[in-house]
């Protein structure tokens, strides 16, 4: 995974739940490619339509309450989107998303200030959120380096897989 990543805002306010991320009617499925296609779509039927590979979601607090479903942040990464910046998250749609790979950054004065179509540079080891179009930068606490792994690896699926290739399938 890039330690720089850049892409346009998508701009949503607080309390975004995961039942707008993805309503409950498509989790019948754990499928990204399935679930990426109905991602936000009660609340921004246009999201899927217009989101491209890279791009940056950015909300205000409490972002991902509601429900416990992996399935939100699976969502929001098949459909694309490289990371997600808010003001806060709900705690469990915190972990699942670094569970599923998709790096998320708390950052109340980057959420208040980017703008719907912006293109900010994310900087996932510095946890920089920097604003080309105003030269304005913001920080957020970045993920320790064992976390920005799990990220990488695509998940903690995927980083439990290699850790158990570079040690032949052995376990302590």
């Amino acid at each position: 995974m890039a330690e720089i990543l850049s892409g346009r805002v998508f701009k949503y306010g607080d309390s975004v739940d995961t039942d707008v991320i993805i309503p409950a009617r498509y989790c019948t499925r754990f499928d990204a490619p399935y679930l990426a296609q109905h991602c936000l779509e009660d609340l921004d039927p246009t999201f899927v339509n217009r989101v491209h590979a890279g791009d940056i979601i950015v909300a205000g607090a409490n972002f991902g309450c509601g429900s416990s479903r992996e399935n939100a942040p699976l969502a929001i990464k098949g459909a694309g989107v490289s990371c997600v910046i808010a003001a806060s998250f709900a705690r469990i749609f915190y972990r699942n998303s670094i569970n599923i790979g998709l790096p998320i950054l708390i950052c109340p004065y980057a959420a208040a200030a980017l703008s719907e179509g912006d293109h900010p540079e994310v900087e996932l080891a510095s946890g920089r959120v920097f604003n080309p179009s105003d030269g304005r930068s913001w920080f957020a606490d970045p993920f320790p380096e064992e976390i920005r792994t799990i990220i990488a690896d695509g998940g903690l699926e995927g980083y439990v897989r290699r850790q158990l290739a570079i040690s032949g399938g052995n376990q302590r």
